[in-house]
């Protein structure tokens, strides 16, 4: 049977972004979903079938270029997919963002937002990060010159980013604009140093190779970690390595390894062993200091977390009497930065390593009143809970993408706290949340903060009171 024969749509001109940072345009009475073109543009796209009332399809032809287009910076743009709106320009950017979020809170939520406040774009849009995961690859993405190529092409060995759609394919980076030096530095001593020495990449697919993964951090104080993960022990090729970079990189605060046979990358479950320095680096928010190791979550944007915080202090106008929850409460870094405001604060976490962090950062801090626990929020969170700690003034929940558990809405629901902070980095599962909590909540502020320059994600910060 043959293959069915795509359709070619001509001069659709791109109108906004949709979910995930797709570019979307309209064909007659459907929409269309496409990657690579941002609003302004005229384009002809090729697409498949038509599934659930709209396309999905790809460029195939530039008719018109946006006004809003900037020229990319990186040299990898459009192939490792990192910053997907390197080309379009930042303060339009900012106002697609803000879009994304009013539509979400309109659409889902049923939210008046008149009253939602401009976007706070971040100070910084290149080297923002303070940290990132490297691949190594065995099969280094190729260019579309090399394979057009009649050439036998034989360096294919990468560390990098992984090709979007493509698992077992690593983007080979020589600069990376996300994170400030010496990240790149390190990144390509690394690379230099296992090309001289023979030291073999990581084969996804056939689960051998030597070199897996590289994690560097750098925090907004200058501190510096690097982790290299390796497939299997090799005493003596895993020394020369960390060795090289020990002599070549002096300002590594914490060098670390780990070996990691599993067939998946995750590290969370596994002994990290350090090399050189300490085990761990710290970092800095306003006047509270955060001891980060190789398995803590902190936020990727130091800075923008920083005004994301003063946020959620201005939206809570403490007067010092309250009592706060603080919901998925990771290491603390909230509950820390609002002790000062509160009465007390206790803080709620699945992940049993975040609340270790949490209690050695309030102990770093000299915080007393800030007490943590370990466990899932719709399990703990319960009238034996309240009992103990006293009814909340004030709830700030800041919880995955996916959202609060339907249970911990219920929760919420009856035990009727006067106010609410809601920090979510998905708008629309904020949205649900906020329209089951409309039963006997109202919005009071919102406020989007983006964390990630040139790419779709986006921060919210809503402010709920009981009716």
């Amino acid at each position: 049977m043959g293959r069915k024969k795509r359709k070619l749509l001509e001069k659709v001109e791109i109108t906004g972004i949709a979910d995930k940072g797709k570019a979307v345009g309209r064909f007659e009475d459907r929409v269309i979903f496409m990657e690579g073109p941002v609003p302004g543009d005229v384009v002809d796209v090729e697409v498949g079938r038509f599934s659930k009332g709209f396309y999905k399809g790809f460029v195939k032809k530039y008719h018109q270029y946006s006004t809003d287009r900037v020229a990319p910076k990186c040299a990898h743009f459009g192939v490792c997919g990192g910053c997907k709106w390197q080309q379009l320009d930042y303060e339009v950017q900012l106002a697609h963002k803000h879009q994304t979020v009013s539509d979400a809170l309109r659409r889902i939520g049923k939210v008046d937002v008149s009253n939602i406040r401009p976007i706070i774009g971040g100070e910084e849009t290149e080297f923002y990060r303070n940290k990132l995961e490297f691949s190594f690859s065995n099969k280094r993405w190729l260019t579309e010159e090399e394979i057009q190529s009649e050439g036998v092409i034989n360096a294919r060995n990468a560390l990098g980013f992984h090709r979007p759609g493509a698992f077992d394919k690593i983007v080979d980076v020589e600069k990376c604009w996300l994170q400030p030096e010496p990240s790149n530095a390190i990144r390509n001593a690394v690379r230099d140093f296992a090309l001289a020495n023979d030291l073999s990449f990581f084969d996804i697919r056939n689960q051998e190779g030597f070199l897996r993964q590289l994690f560097v951090r750098v925090s907004g104080i200058n501190e510096v970690m690097v982790m290299v993960s390796f497939f299997y022990e090799n005493k003596e090729k895993r020394e020369a390595l960390l060795q090289h970079l020990a002599e070549q990189f002096p300002e590594i605060n914490a060098l670390l390894y780990v070996i990691n046979p599993k067939k998946n990358d995750t590290i969370y479950d596994l002994e990290i062993k350090p090399f050189k320095g300490d085990a761990f680096i710290f970092d800095q928010l306003g006047d509270i200091r955060f001891k980060i190791g190789p398995k803590s979550f902190f936020q990727t944007n130091t800075k923008q977390a920083k005004r994301l915080f003063d946020v959620v202090v201005d939206f809570a106008n403490f007067k010092g009497d309250e009592n706060v929850y603080d919901l998925y409460t990771g290491i603390g870094s909230i509950a820390c930065y609002v002790a000062s405001y509160c009465k007390e604060v206790t803080g709620i976490e699945e992940i049993a390593d975040a609340i270790k962090d949490a209690k050695e950062n309030a102990t770093l801090n000299g915080i007393e009143n800030a007490t943590f626990y370990a466990g899932d929020v719709k399990d703990l969170l319960n009238p034996d809970f309240v009992k103990k700690h006293g009814k909340a003034d004030l709830i700030i929940t800041d919880p995955p993408r996916a959202g609060m558990h339907k249970d911990v809405v219920k929760t919420l629901l009856e035990l009727e706290v006067p106010r609410m902070i809601y920090i979510s980095c998905n708008p629309s599962t904020q949205a649900r949340d906020i329209l089951l909590l409309k039963e006997k909540y109202e919005v009071e502020e919102i406020q989007p903060v983006d964390m990630f320059p040139h790419t779709h994600h986006i921060e919210n910060v809503v402010s709920l009171k009981l009716k």
